[in-house]
């Protein structure tokens, strides 16, 4: 009833555009809320852990977290296009009944605060007809932290593009963390009280059932109807967004103690092509193979934290990283192990957390792709089956060592290869993990849709890609 009171007596001033701007703010509160989630990295190893015993398909779900993210930041733009689109067509109609002299319902309403001794009783913010759309924008907390919230998410989307992502990561990197201003205007967005309710004593004197059509006669001592009386809609994007953002501190705050134990690095290897193995102790540190690790380097930058796929075996008493030169940070890095003289540069690491390719023991056939340095993930994997043979560890279900195999130079014929493994293992469930770019994913996916059996007990071919 509440909401059905405000869009009548705003319906008024400005017809729908009321019910855009209340619908597309309900759907930004909603995306908002749901935005931070799948940056928690913690909490999906936590669930990724859980759903160990989970159907294949459910547990592949969290592996599109950063997907999810996108596709929500997207619903967040498009809301916020029309969110504001909506309050520009209903400022523009907010000037047009502040200025109209002809007694109409409109005018009336837009002159409430003017008539009424309480002046908080007002329900057009233009409160006179000299004053402009600009001037309330910036002079009103809604208005305000409207502009400001737009900046930071134009700014947010901008740098987060595929090119300035992959060639200037800093910038990505530090912008994206206007997050903290957006989420803090976005709390206090509504506090202004910009769109109003009639209070509930007004309501029950004057509904607007029975006294919309009688306004000429409001106030006067025979009539039944009196001026109504409005009052701010209390603020509910802080009720969104609370709850993720407590887990997003909590993630950080688990994120910054385990970054801040000790981390002793025992060999430095530099391979041709530029690039560096760190291999590295740490106390406390577990791992599984696929995983990867934040690593920060205060010499180079304090607030810099990069992803690196872990490239030892859990089997191993030490876990290491290859770090190619792909930017200004990793050639600083580089760069800085390279001086043969200097101390060691320190190293914090945060992780390790969960991926795809934690899965890869749970096939009894297993096809690895890797690209580039994409290759990183595959030699943990590969490593820790050596140990796992050695030690004849029984609970592996990948039966024949890959590791013996011919190696073949060139592009696969990926047709070739998938028509092999078919017939090879007609009735087996096959796990294809890929670490390389979108193009090979989109080979791979197809492939694995074409050459698994529409029989669910025939082979089937699971597509798993990296994502950081």
């Amino acid at each position: 009833m509440g909401n059905w009171v405000v869009t009548h007596w705003f319906s008024v001033l400005f017809l729908s555009a009321l019910a855009w701007a209340r619908a597309s703010a309900r759907c930004l509160n909603f995306n908002s809320m749901l935005i931070l989630l799948p940056v928690c990295r913690n909490l999906l190893s936590f669930l990724r852990g859980s759903c160990s015993f989970c159907r294949r398909t459910l547990r592949k779900q969290l592996d599109h977290n950063l997907t999810f993210h996108k596709l929500v930041a997207y619903m967040i733009c498009l809301h916020t296009a029309i969110h504001i689109i909506a309050h520009l067509f209903n400022f523009e109609r907010y000037s047009r009944s502040r200025q109209a002299t002809d007694g109409c319902l409109a005018s009336i309403l837009s002159n409430l605060s003017h008539r009424e001794k309480e002046g908080d009783s007002w329900l057009n913010p233009i409160q006179s007809p000299n004053m402009t759309v600009e001037y309330v924008t910036f002079t009103s907390i809604a208005g305000l932290t409207g502009v400001i919230i737009t900046i930071a998410l134009v700014l947010m989307v901008t740098s987060a593009m595929e090119f300035i992502r992959r060639s200037y990561f800093e910038v990505f990197w530090y912008t994206h963390h206007i997050f903290i201003i957006y989420f803090v205007g976005l709390g206090i967005h509504g506090i202004g009280g910009m769109v109003r309710g009639q209070t509930e004593e007004s309501l029950d004197e004057s509904h607007p059932h029975k006294c919309a059509e009688f306004f000429e006669k409001w106030g006067d001592p025979d009539s039944h109807c009196k001026r109504p009386q409005f009052e701010g809609l209390p603020a509910e994007s802080w009720k969104w967004i609370l709850t993720p953002s407590i887990l997003y501190i909590f993630e950080r705050i688990l994120r910054f103690y385990r970054s801040r134990q000790k981390v002793v690095i025992t060999k430095v290897v530099m391979y041709p092509s530029k690039v560096l193995e760190l291999q590295m102790n740490k106390r406390g540190f577990s791992m599984e193979v696929g995983q990867y690790i934040f690593v920060n380097c205060p010499l180079i930058s304090c607030l810099e934290w990069h992803p690196f796929t872990l490239t030892s075996a859990p089997e191993e008493d030490f876990f290491s990283i290859h770090i190619r030169a792909a930017g200004d940070w990793t050639e600083n890095l580089i760069r800085a192990f390279e001086q043969q003289h200097s101390p060691v540069p320190r190293i914090e690491v945060d992780g390790p957390f969960g991926t795809v390719s934690e899965d890869v023991f749970q096939y009894e056939v297993a096809m690895l792709v890797g690209a580039g340095i994409g290759v990183t993930p595959f030699a943990s994997i590969l490593k820790s089956i050596w140990y796992k043979f050695r030690n004849a560890d029984h609970s592996l279900k990948t039966q024949k060592d890959g590791l013996k195999q011919k190696t073949f130079f060139g592009r696969p014929m990926w047709d070739n290869e998938f028509s092999t493994i078919a017939t090879a293992h007609p009735k087996s469930v096959v796990g294809v993990f890929l670490c390389g770019p979108q193009t090979l994913a989109r080979s791979l996916r197809k492939c694995c849709q074409r050459y698994s059996s529409l029989n669910p007990r025939k082979v089937q071919f699971y597509f798993n890609k990296e994502n950081f």
